[in-house]
C-alpha cells in the first residue's frame, strides 16, 4: 500500500506541477478547475494518511505559479498566499469551528465576505499617494513586475485621494467583465484571431504582455480586497473598515461584498450570490470569507501557503470533461450550416448537457474537434454551454478532421461558403425544409407577426405535410386543415385561426423584421421603415441608396438589396398582400419643428410600462414620425422612463435630456393622435 501511495503521490504533483505551468505561465489551461480540484485534494488526502511523504517541493505546501524571466522579478516582503478551498457546507462549518476553537471564543464572528473573482492576483504599491509599483502574485514569495500594464487597468488611480499612509501595498483581483470578454472574443473570431479560452486566461494574457498597449486596449478592471506592507499611517482594525478605507482612497472595490455574522450568514451569502451568479457582469467561481476583526487575524496566522482566517466556498463546477460521440451539421433559417457536437451527457452548472453548438466549420478546425475527442464542456450560469477547448492528451487514435458537407444534409442542395465569410449556406432556399421551418418559425414569432400559438412543433407538422411552403400560406390555412394536425382539437385550431387572424394587421417595422431578411433585426427593420416610409419605396430602392440609411454598412445594405430583386421574396409579398396582410405606411421624418411635433424626433423607450408594452410604445411613436433609437445621446429628443428603467434614465439625467413618465407619454402620444385626426 505504501509503495502504491509513493507512486502515486509522484504522479499527481507531476500532473499538478503541469497543470500549474499551464494556468499561471502560460495562460493556457488543459483542464477545468474542478478536474484540477480533484488531483489536489487526492494528493492532501494522501499526504495526510502518510505524513513522512510531505515534502517542501509538494504543491501543497507553496502557492503554485512561477514568474516569468521576461518580466523583472518583485519579491514581495509579505508573502501572497492563497487560500483553502471548501467545497460543502460541512467545510465552512468545521472551519469556523476551528476559529472558534483558536480563538478560544464563543458566539457568532463577524466576516467579510466577498465574491471569488475568476482573475489574476496582483499587489499594487502607493509611495505618498502614487502608484509606483505592480507584481502579479507568481510563486508567492516572488512576482513578476507589470507596473507598466496595471497603470493601464481601467479604474486603478494614479494617485490616492486624501490622506493615506506613506506607504501602501493593496492587493487585488485584476479581471475582464463578461460582455468585454465577449466583444473581444467576437472581435477577434471575425478577424480569424486567436479567441481566448474564458475570461480568467483573457485577463491573466492581457495583462502578462511586454507591451502595455495592448493593455490598454483590453477590457480589464481590479477590484481591491487586502493589504500587503503598510507603513506611515493608521490602518482600520477591521477588515470592512479596511474596503471603506480603500473606497475613500479611490480604489475599486467588489460592490457584491459585504458584512455577514456567523456560520449561518456566511452561507446565506454563500447561496445568495449562487443564485445572482448567471447576472453578474463578471466571472466568479465562489466566494470568500474572511474575519472581520484584523486584530484576530493576526492572532490565527498562517498555515504553509494560506491564512487560517479566511477560505474560499466554491460553486459547483462549470466546467467538465465529456467525450464528443458525433459531429452533425444542422441548417438554419438563412441557410447556415451549423456543426453540432453530440456529447456523452455531462452534468454542468445544475444542468445535463448532451449537445454543443460549435458555431461554423472555421471554428471546429480552429479547435481541431474531432469525433472521439475528450474536450473541456462549459456553462457559466444560464450562458449556452460551448466547447473551449480539446484535452488532446486523450486524443484516441484513428480520429479525423471534420470536413464540411459539399451537400445540405437536409435537402442535398449544394452547399456554398463565400470566400472572406465563416459561415457556409445551403442554396436550396426554400425548398430546403429546414430553412423553410426556420424562417417560418421566425415569421411567427413574438416580435415579428406575433401568431400565438404556432408554436415548433405545429410549424415542423405543417411543413413536412406540404401545407406551408412560404409564410404567405399561413394566411390559407383552413380550420379542417388545422384540425387534421396531431394533438390539435378544434377549440385550438379555431384560437389559433383568430391568432391569424389578427396578425394580418401589422406595422412595416415588424414585417420586414418577419419576412427574415439576412442580418436584418428589429433595429435594422426599424430604420428601414423610418427612412423608406413604405415597402413599395424600399422595393424600388438601389443599393446605395439603402446604404444610405444610418447604421446600416455596404454587407447589410448588399443583403437587403439582393432580398427585395429576389422574384421569389417579391412573390411572397404580393400573396400576403393578397391575403388581406396590412401595414400602414411610416410618415418620414422631415425637420423637426420643436416640441410640438415628434417628426425627426429621437425617442428612446426604457423600463417596464403598464399600459402598453415597449414595442408598442415604439410602435406608436414610429407612426407619428418619430425615431426610436437603443441609446441615450445628446441628440436624444426625450426619453419615456417606466419602471425599473436602468441605466439610460440615468445617463438621460446625466446629459440633461428631457424625460416623461408613462403618464405624460401617454397623454402626449393622445394630443399627437388627435391632431392628426383633425
Amino acid at each position: 500500500m505504501r509503495r502504491d501511495a509513493e507512486a502515486r503521490v509522484a504522479e499527481l504533483r507531476a500532473q499538478i506541477t503541469h497543470h500549474d505551468e499551464r494556468y499561471y505561465v502560460h495562460d493556457d489551461p488543459e483542464i477545468p478547475d474542478a478536474e484540477y480540484d480533484k488531483l489536489m485534494l487526492e494528493l492532501r488526502a494522501l499526504e495526510t494518511e502518510y505524513p513522512d511523504l510531505i515534502t517542501s517541493e509538494s504543491p501543497t505546501q507553496h502557492v503554485s505559479g512561477a514568474p516569468n524571466d521576461a518580466f523583472g522579478e518583485v519579491i514581495h516582503k509579505v508573502p501572497m498566499l492563497s487560500l483553502d478551498n471548501a467545497f460543502s457546507e460541512e467545510d465552512v462549518r468545521g472551519f469556523e469551528r476551528r476559529i472558534h476553537e483558536r480563538l478560544s471564543v464563543e458566539g457568532e464572528l463577524a466576516y467579510w465576505a466577498e465574491p471569488k473573482l475568476d482573475g489574476l492576483a496582483v499587489t499594487v504599491i502607493y509611495r505618498d499617494g502614487k502608484l509606483a509599483q505592480a507584481a502579479t502574485r507568481g510563486d508567492g514569495a516572488k512576482g513578476e513586475d507589470v507596473t507598466a500594464n496595471v497603470q493601464k487597468v481601467h479604474g486603478v488611480p494614479p494617485k490616492l485621494r486624501g490622506k493615506a499612509p506613506e506607504v501602501l501595498e493593496v492587493r487585488g483581483e485584476v479581471f475582464m467583465p463578461l460582455k468585454g470578454f465577449e466583444r473581444m472574443n467576437r472581435i477577434a473570431r471575425e478577424k480569424g484571431e486567436k479567441v481566448f479560452v474564458n475570461p480568467r486566461n483573457a485577463a491573466a494574457g492581457s495583462l502578462r504582455v511586454l507591451d502595455a498597449s495592448i493593455t490598454a486596449r483590453r477590457p480589464l478592471q481590479l477590484f481591491f480586497y487586502g493589504l500587503g506592507v503598510v507603513a506611515g499611517g493608521v490602518v482600520p482594525e477591521r477588515q470592512s473598515a479596511l474596503l471603506k478605507a480603500l473606497e475613500d482612497w479611490g480604489l475599486p472595490i467588489c460592490p457584491d461584498a459585504k458584512l455577514v455574522r456567523g456560520v449561518e450568514g456566511v452561507l446565506a451569502y454563500y447561496r445568495d450570490m449562487g443564485a445572482r451568479r448567471s447576472s453578474l457582469p463578471y466571472q466568479i467561481d465562489g466566494v470568500v470569507y474572511k474575519l472581520d476583526s484584523r486584530a484576530d487575524q493576526e492572532r490565527l496566522g498562517f498555515v504553509s501557503r494560506a491564512p487560517r482566517w479566511a477560505i474560499a466556498h466554491k460553486f459547483p463546477a462549470e466546467e467538465a470533461l465529456t467525450v464528443v460521440k458525433g459531429i452533425e451539421f444542422q441548417v438554419g433559417r438563412t441557410g447556415a450550416l451549423t456543426p453540432v457536437a453530440r456529447l456523452e451527457p455531462v452534468f454542468v452548472s445544475g444542468v445535463t448537457v448532451s449537445n454543443v453548438t460549435l458555431h461554423n466549420i472555421g471554428e471546429v478546425h480552429r479547435k481541431d474537434v474531432r469525433v472521439g475527442d475528450t474536450v473541456v464542456v462549459r456553462r457559466a450560469g444560464d450562458v449556452i454551454p460551448e466547447i473551449p477547448s480539446v484535452v488532446l492528451e486523450r486524443r484516441p487514435e484513428g480520429t479525423h478532421e471534420v470536413e464540411l458537407p459539399a451537400r445540405c444534409p437536409v435537402c442535398g442542395s449544394e452547399v456554398l461558403q463565400v470566400e472572406g465569410e465563416a459561415v457556409a449556406r445551403c442554396t436550396g432556399g426554400f425548398t430546403c425544409r429546414a430553412q423553410r421551418q426556420e424562417a417560418i418559425g421566425h415569421f411567427a414569432g413574438r416580435r415579428a407577426m406575433d401568431i400565438e400559438g404556432l408554436g415548433d412543433k405545429l410549424i415542423e407538422q405543417l411543413v413536412e405535410r406540404d401545407l406551408v411552403k412560404s409564410p404567405a400560406d399561413i394566411y390559407s390555412l383552413t380550420l379542417v386543415q388545422l384540425c387534421g394536425l396531431e394533438r390539435m382539437a378544434e377549440k385550438s385550431a379555431a384560437n389559433l385561426m383568430q391568432a391569424i387572424e389578427k396578425s394580418k394587421s401589422t406595422t412595416l417595422p415588424r414585417l420586414l423584421f418577419a419576412l427574415g431578411i439576412r442580418e436584418v433585426g428589429e433595429a435594422t427593420a426599424l430604420a428601414l421603415a423610418q427612412n423608406f416610409g413604405s415597402l413599395d419605396a424600399l422595393l424600388d430602392a438601389t443599393v446605395e441608396r439603402i446604404q444610405q440609411v444610418p447604421d446600416i454598412g455596404p454587407i447589410v445594405a448588399a443583403h437587403v438589396a439582393a432580398f427585395v430583386a429576389s422574384p421569389e421574396h417579391r412573390a411572397v409579398i404580393k400573396r400576403l398582400r393578397e391575403q388581406g396582410v396590412t401595414w400602414p405606411d411610416v410618415v418620414v421624418p422631415t425637420a423637426a419643428s420643436g416640441d410640438d411635433n415628434l417628426l425627426g424626433q429621437t425617442v428612446v423607450v426604457t423600463g417596464t410600462l403598464e399600459s402598453m408594452t415597449r414595442e408598442e410604445a415604439q410602435e406608436a411613436l414610429v407612426a407619428l414620425g418619430a425615431k426610436v433609437s437603443k441609446s441615450v445621446s445628446k441628440k436624444t429628443s426625450f426619453v419615456v422612463v417606466g419602471a425599473e428603467p436602468g441605466s439610460k434614465a440615468q445617463k438621460a439625467e446625466e446629459l440633461g435630456v428631457r424625460m416623461l413618465d408613462e403618464k405624460e407619454f401617454v397623454a402626449l402620444l393622445g394630443k399627437k393622435r388627435n391632431a392628426g385626426a383633425q
